[in-house]
């Protein structure tokens, strides 16, 4: 991936498994078919002849909508924000980015965490895929890098805790 501005150089970004796009994606229909479903509740009671007062158009152009920003967030945006996401481990922090219109760095010193977590739900199991999860010092930034393979989340779980107990400790 090429240097960003909000970037610091010199760092090999790790990224996420390509597999986390098709989890993100089935979670995207998921939750896309009951918002078009939710948006296309007139049009069903129109045809049923249970409502009549909005306009046909406006019954149509609901679920229609809803349905194009289905599509959209499926097919453009979602792929673009999984390839943004990224971290790298450095020898005091690690760092997170994301983000495609608003982008984000998010630097974590090893001596702030608290403990790291893994989860994994039940499409992120199907797919062998994670969530390493790090609880810090602050309540409001508690960050996470989502689409990780079980191994490598395994393995990230150890050395960050190891890490952050080696740095409170002072060592």
């Amino acid at each position: 991936m090429p240097h960003e501005p909000i970037d610091p150089a010199g760092i090999e970004w790790l990224r996420v498994s390509p597999k986390y796009l098709k989890v993100r994606i089935l979670n995207g229909l998921i939750g896309h078919f009951f918002f078009v479903l939710f948006l296309a509740v007139p049009l069903i009671l129109r045809l049923l002849g249970v409502w009549t007062w909005p306009a046909e158009w406006l019954v149509w152009a609901l679920p229609a909508t809803g349905l194009i920003y289905a599509l959209v967030d499926i097919l453009f945006i979602m792929p673009r924000q999984v390839r943004a996401i990224g971290y790298a481990e450095r020898e005091d922090d690690l760092l997170i980015r994301g983000g495609v219109m608003f982008r984000k760095l998010m630097v974590v010193p090893y001596g702030r965490m608290q403990y790291v977590d893994v989860e994994a739900g039940p499409i992120d199991r199907a797919f062998g895929l994670c969530k390493v999860k790090m609880h810090t010092a602050s309540p409001s930034a508690n960050p996470e890098i989502p689409g990780i393979p079980e191994a490598e989340g395994a393995r990230l779980r150890e050395q960050l805790s190891a890490r952050g107990e080696a740095k409170l400790a002072g060592l």
